[in-house]
């Protein structure tokens, strides 16, 4: 499962523990999804499940930020052909396929985690964090909604009250509030994470891959019926917001290097 091209969205390195490490792998885009990444992304995860090899994924970023989220600079609006996935986008493959995936997933979180690259480590089964860390759920921000069921897992990880603050305020989280809230299990110097990440991936990976499994399915059993419902609304609610004039208005800002003006709507 070695890739090594160096124009690969997503990186992969299998060593002989059965640890398979997954590098998010735009760095001058800081990790930001465009299409091809989304599937990429996606496919990588479900030939990560197949591969009998692998018993933990650990999923990192290049250039020191896990992701930025949507490479909106790369947004294309309009119908897109049909796809044989029977998806609708890249984005949707791969949130059903994070949300789905079997096997222990752990997330190494470095720089730049926003939107999606926020939303992906909380769907993660363990989040490690650098002291660097720069997180946001932009989605308020943008005039959009959460993705990813993360209206339901960051309740389920945190409780209501500091997700809704850190929903509705899309405020920036460091290293210390994402341990204080619980969304991160242990925080580490920038440097050290993707080894200390890779020594508990080795550590978890000694065990039977079928127990491993079975006990993902056992502790993420509670969840399905409300990350399903939760996926619904999200669904629902992002067509409509998306292409509104207030999140226009965000996009606009976002290229236009400037603060969205919201009030406007106001009438």
């Amino acid at each position: 499962m070695s890739e090594t091209q160096e124009d690969a969205r997503m990186l992969t390195e299998l060593d002989e523990h059965g640890v398979l490490l997954v590098t998010m792998n735009r760095p001058k885009k800081k990790n930001a999804f465009d299409e091809e990444q989304w599937d990429s992304f996606a496919s990588t995860l479900a030939a990560a499940e197949k591969n009998p090899q692998v018993a933990v994924v650990v999923l990192t970023g290049a250039g020191g930020n896990f992701s930025s989220g949507a490479d909106l600079g790369a947004f294309r609006g309009g119908d897109r052909p049909p796809r044989e996935d029977g998806f609708a986008s890249g984005f949707f493959a791969a949130e059903a396929k994070i949300l789905s995936f079997s096997k222990p997933l752990i997330a190494a979180v470095t720089g730049v985690a926003v939107g999606g690259g926020c939303t992906i480590a909380i769907a993660s089964d363990i989040v490690y964090v650098g002291e660097g860390l720069r997180a946001r759920l932009p989605f308020a921000n943008l005039g959009l909604v959460p993705e990813i069921a993360s209206s339901h897992t960051l309740q389920a990880t945190i409780g209501r009250q500091r997700a809704n603050e850190l929903m509705f305020s899309a405020e920036w989280i460091d290293a210390a509030r994402a341990l204080e809230v619980g969304m991160a299990a242990r925080v580490l110097p920038d440097a050290e994470l993707l080894d200390a990440a890779l020594e508990k991936a080795r550590e978890i990976a000694e065990w039977p891959i079928s127990g491993l499994v079975a006990i993902k399915r056992t502790m993420n059993q509670a969840h399905q019926a409300a990350i399903a419902a939760a996926l619904e609304v999200e669904h629902d609610e992002m067509s409509k917001a998306q292409g509104s004039p207030e999140n226009i208005e965000a996009i606009k800002a976002f290229i236009e290097k400037r603060k969205p003006d919201f009030r406007q709507f106001r009438k």
